[in-house]
C-alpha cells in the first residue's frame, strides 16, 4: 500500500487492532484462511443502516457458507452498538451474529476512506470491503449516505471471486447473464498454439466459444 493513500485492490489489508462488540480483533491476522467483509455504516439507530444490517445478518449463514465472515464498523460507541442490537433483536427478532468496530475515535475510517468530508467527518460513508484469506484486498464498494446496499451483490461478488480464483473470468450479471448464462469465462487464446487448443477443446465439447477469444464453460 502506498504511504499516505487508503489500500487499493491487490494491496495488503492494513494491520490494526480494533475495538468490537465482540472484543478486541485484529485484522487481518485474525481471519487468516478465510475472507472477510469490513462495511462501514454511518450511525446506528438510523433507518437504512439497521435495514442493512437485518439483510446481512439474513445472509450470514451463505456468508459463513463461503467461508466469509462480516464486520461492521462506525464512529458510534460500543454500548451504543450493543444497544442497537439489543433493539434489533427486540423489535425486529433478528440477532446480529457478527462483530461491529467501535471507531469513536475515527481511526480506521481514516486508514480506509471511510469518513464522510461533507458531514464534517462526523460519519463513516457506506464503504465495502472485501478482503481474501490472504489478508489482500479484493474489492472495494463505496455508496452514498442516502443509497442502502443490495446485500445479494456483495454474496454473489464473494461466489464469483472464489470462482475467478480457480483461473476464470464472470461475466456481466453472472449466474444469469445474457449471453452464457450461469457459464464462467475461459482465459482467451494469447498465442497460435492456444487458439488451437481453444478450438479443439470446443470440438470435444469441453468449453463453448463464440470465437476463439470468447469461450465459456460450466464453473
Amino acid at each position: 500500500m502506498n504511504e499516505n493513500t487508503i489500500p487499493l485492490i491487490g494491496d495488503s489489508f492494513p494491520e490494526m487492532t480494533v475495538n468490537t462488540t465482540r472484543g478486541k480483533i485484529k485484522l487481518p491476522s485474525d481471519y487468516k484462511g478465510r475472507w472477510f467483509i469490513l462495511f462501514s455504516h454511518p450511525g446506528d439507530f438510523t433507518p437504512v443502516c439497521t435495514t442493512e444490517f437485518v439483510a446481512f445478518q439474513k445472509r450470514y449463514k451463505k456468508f459463513q457458507e463461503l467461508n466469509c465472515d462480516l464486520i461492521g464498523l462506525s464512529i458510534d460507541q460500543v454500548f451504543a452498538h450493543l444497544k442497537w442490537e439489543e433493539w434489533i433483536k427486540e423489535n425486529l427478532d433478528v440477532e446480529i451474529k457478527f462483530p461491529i468496530i467501535a471507531d469513536n475515535a475515527g481511526q480506521v475510517g481514516r486508514i480506509l476512506g471511510m469518513l464522510h468530508t461533507q458531514a464534517g467527518g462526523t460519519q463513516t460513508v457506506r464503504a465495502v470491503f472485501i478482503v481474501g484469506p490472504k489478508g489482500i484486498v479484493r474489492a472495494i464498494l463505496y455508496y452514498p449516505l442516502e443509497l442502502g446496499r443490495n446485500m445479494d451483490e456483495i454474496v454473489r461478488m464473494i461466489e464469483g471471486l472464489q470462482v475467478a480464483d480457480k483461473g476464470y473470468a464472470i461475466p456481466a450479471n453472472w449466474p444469469n447473464n445474457e449471453i452464457m448464462k450461469n457459464h464462467v469465462i475461459v482465459p482467451p487464446a494469447n498465442t497460435v498454439d492456444m487458439i488451437k487448443k481453444r478450438k479443439q477443446q470446443e470440438e470435444k465439447g469441453e468449453i463453448e466459444c463464440l470465437d476463439w477469444w470468447l469461450c465459456h464453460r460450466k464453473k
